[in-house]
């Protein structure tokens, strides 16, 4: 039997997490969401997905539409971040139009990050709104950008700029699509997992470094774990704080340098990469803060290693990293809300860094030509 998370908002249920090993539950998930209006039996579904997950994944999830739905259709983009713009969400739109789909019908996200971050960002302003499932299918998308309702879009290189709050009425988490990921996406998620513990539960962060091994293997069962353990913390998160105005910002730990990285990068770097670096160099002011202690600084920088995570990065401008954070849209008052740790388990919000602080900690990740020439 299927595991089964319930996300609440303003303390009402509001939609449920599914945790399995196929997609062979997903046709009766859908019939039984409690959707107001019409049957499914009534509704027209599209399933937005890239052109790689396309070609692994949606004719299962046709499969299992087959007589649940009026009509199930497809549309499909190029697969990668350059994708998530609103050229991408017009295209949809147009789509979307000329296959006559109205507000009682149905949008599926059947993707990583990029797809579901779009596909809300869509069905949240299409006709002023629309309902839509999550189908995950990156352990990134899994633990982390399913789950709490940020929907976006990149605008002109800068990342998730225009968005919207808009929750899925189901997260359908098929845990064996992570056996195909490729070695670099599947450790990108990884990155946010171990954020997840850094933030929030120590408990949780030791078991990831004592279930190493079976992580890196992708043992089906620890799979499912792992990924149900890091959506509990980001569940308890964004209940607590649905729309962003405090402490869900601690899930940006990592994110303000790493997000100016991935942009400087022109997103060559995966997310969860410049993520892992970002976490390196919050720690590192933490550290000089004198919140964390050296040794904790230290092991909590190492820790990434095992998990093929970078831990320094060459071919950046530290000064241009700098600027970019400028650029953060987690700006308040021309400050940055920047996320420290008080220690592993305990992030906390703060707004005295510097940006001789910021350039210390780039210094720290960057591995200079002088670094390299001794």
């Amino acid at each position: 039997m299927a595991q089964r998370l319930t996300i609440q908002y303003d303390k009402k249920p509001c939609y449920d997490i599914v945790f399995s090993q196929s997609f062979e539950g997903l046709g009766e998930e859908l019939a039984e969401l409690n959707l107001s209006g019409p049957c499914l039996a009534e509704r027209k579904i599209c399933i937005l997905t890239d052109s790689t997950v396309e070609t692994l994944y949606a004719q299962a999830v046709l499969g299992q539409l087959e007589g649940k739905c009026k009509k199930a259709v497809v549309f499909s983009f190029p697969a990668g971040e350059q994708s998530k713009t609103l050229d991408t969400v017009k295209e949809a739109y147009t789509f979307l139009i000329r296959e006559g789909f109205d507000r009682k019908d149905l949008l599926l996200a059947l993707g990583g990050g990029v797809v579901g971050d779009l596909t809300g960002f869509t069905a949240a302003t299409y006709l002023r709104g629309v309902d839509f499932i999550q189908i995950p299918t990156t352990l990134l998308a899994q633990a982390d950008s399913s789950i709490g309702g940020k929907t976006g879009v990149d605008f002109d290189g800068y990342k998730n700029m225009v968005g919207a709050f808009y929750m899925p009425k189901l997260v359908y988490t098929n845990v064996s699509v992570l056996k195909t990921l490729e070695e670099r996406q599947y450790f990108s998620g990884f990155a946010e997992i171990m954020k997840h513990g850094l933030i929030k539960d120590h408990i949780f962060y030791t078991w990831l470094l004592d279930n190493m091994y079976e992580i890196c293997e992708r043992d089906p069962a620890v799979l499912e774990e792992m990924v149900m353990k890091s959506s509990t913390i980001k569940k308890m998160v964004v209940e607590k704080d649905p729309t962003e105005k405090g402490d869900r910002a601690l899930l940006n730990f990592g994110h303000t340098i790493g997000h100016a990285i991935e942009k400087s990068k022109n997103f060559e770097l995966y997310h969860g990469e410049c993520v892992a670096l970002g976490c390196v160099a919050a720690a590192y002011i933490s550290w000089k803060h004198n919140l964390l202690g050296m040794e904790e600084y230290y092991e909590i920088r190492d820790m990434f290693v095992p998990f093929n995570l970078p831990i320094s990065i060459d071919d950046i401008q530290p000064e241009e990293i700098l600027a970019l954070t400028k650029s953060d849209k987690k700006m308040e008052a021309g400050k940055i809300k920047f996320i420290l740790l008080k220690k592993v388990g305990k992030a906390v919000i703060d707004q005295t860094v510097t940006d001789d602080d910021i350039l210390g900690a780039i210094g720290e990740i960057y591995f200079s030509d002088e670094d390299k020439a001794e």
